[in-house]
């Protein structure tokens, strides 16, 4: 019999036998950590711009704090990758976590001091925990059969719902308890979040065992277990050697990238055409719903019709997203429709994309491709944000929505292109069950 430890040298031997128990326990746990972690992003950056204002001394410095946080989730991606390729997933999304608790002290003692600097600093630390949140999901995918690996992803997806909706709502309380200290109440939720950053981060470090990378590792065959594929530089190679991969890695920047820029900017046009705060809200929660609720619905569809299929579902949405904002004028309505569809489009693409990219390198190098997927997305999204308010002042939004659905059109052509040259392989068969030991 043939069994493994997943380098957990305390933990029962492992066997394929045990993968369907060992899937399941790994998904609660990531499930777990992403409704604890999500509530501790938004819970404070809905409030980042107003303390940046507030420890810089003016409005014009507002939208850093937001960009170093973009900027420090792109920028710990590929250190994380490195850690989980050399020693499991626990390490990589417990050390992202436990960066994101003390970008959120530094955060805490900026305000409290009146730093700017730190508090670039805490934040770009901060978004550590946001890298983190995103390589959960393909955690989730390391033990997955083949045929079900989009809906374990999709599962940890939707476990997002939870922080997405309720963190901003908590915003408010959170900053109101630390009335009366010397914390300011704009710091307060940074408070709450590192504490959540630590709860969550100790979740996995004690329950997320074994590894799932490294026992997906040790089940895999011979060819795939070598050491030297399992660089980052043996991930770019992987990229570069399957068209398949470099879709997704488009595929999930490309939808990031329409989503944010557009999303952003809805507040403001909204605003321009005499929408309430309450309306706003209204808006941006709708969004998040299709961003985050329907996650599992994508998943079941990547994997019954196919990946490519979804993302092409994908491409129809996100562009029919931006033809209804883009379009919308004084209709609320109208734009409420739009940026439903736009967080729709954003989970098919991301959820298709993170199978798809995860389907077509070795297992070898996946965790190495995946960080590069993350690093490749945050960047885009960062720039892509940062354009959308030139954009909009230079030429409106309904320019920026018709910006945001060209990005689409190579993505699209591109899907076509590998849906007639690169057909999928068929789906490699999930390990047998191993015998039963003798006596």
């Amino acid at each position: 019999m043939t069994a493994i430890s997943g380098t957990d040298r305390t933990a029962p031997p492992v066997t394929s036998a045990d993968l369907p128990r060992l899937q399941r326990r790994v998904s609660s746990v990531l499930i777990a950590s992403q409704m604890l972690g999500g509530v501790g992003v938004p819970i404070s950056i809905a409030l980042a711009p107003v303390l940046a204002t507030e420890v810089s001394g003016t409005e014009a410095l507002s939208g850093f704090a937001s960009t170093a946080a973009v900027i420090g989730t792109a920028a710990v991606s590929l250190p994380l990758a490195a850690l989980m390729t050399a020693r499991g997933r626990r390490p990589g999304l417990v050390l992202g976590y436990g960066i994101g608790a003390l970008g959120a002290g530094l955060v805490v003692l900026a305000a409290t001091i009146k730093n700017f600097p730190l508090l670039m600093l805490g934040m770009a630390a901060f978004g550590a925990a946001s890298s983190a949140n995103l390589q959960a999901r393909f955690a989730a995918a390391d033990l997955a059969a083949p045929d079900r690996r989009a809906r374990a992803v999709s599962l940890v997806v939707w476990a997002s719902t939870l922080g997405a909706v309720l963190g901003p709502n908590l915003s408010a309380p959170a900053g109101r308890s630390f009335a009366g200290t010397s914390i300011p109440q704009t710091a307060g939720p940074f408070v709450w979040a590192g504490a959540v950053f630590v709860l969550t981060g100790t979740v996995l470090a004690l329950f997320l065992r074994p590894d799932p990378l490294l026992t997906a590792r040790e089940l895999a065959p011979p060819a795939e277990q070598a050491k030297g594929g399992r660089s980052l530089r043996a991930g770019f190679a992987a990229v570069r050697a399957s068209p398949r991969a470099r879709l997704a890695l488009v595929t999930v920047a490309v939808s990031h990238t329409a989503m944010v820029s557009i999303m952003v900017m809805t507040p403001v046009d909204l605003g321009h055409h005499g929408a309430t705060l309450e309306l706003v809200g209204l808006v941006i929660s709708g969004h998040i719903a299709g961003m985050f609720a329907f996650s599992p619905v994508m998943g079941w569809l990547a994997d019954r019709v196919g990946r490519l299929a979804v993302i092409g579902l994908a491409a129809g949405l996100l562009s029919v997203a931006a033809l209804l904002a883009g379009t919308a004028g004084p209709s609320h309505a109208q734009s409420a429709v739009g940026l439903f569809l736009l967080g729709l489009g954003w989970s098919a693409g991301m959820v298709s994309g993170s199978a798809l990219l995860t389907d077509s390198v070795p297992q070898s190098a996946r965790a190495a491709v995946q960080g590069l997927s993350d690093l490749t997305m945050n960047t885009c999204a960062g720039v892509g944000g940062a354009a959308a308010g030139l954009v909009m002042s230079h030429a409106g939004y309904g320019w920026l929505n018709a910006i945001g659905a060209a990005l689409l059109l190579p993505m699209a052509a591109l899907a076509l292109f590998t849906a007639r040259r690169h057909p999928a392989a068929p789906a490699p068969a999930a390990p047998a069950p191993a015998a039963a030991p003798s006596s």
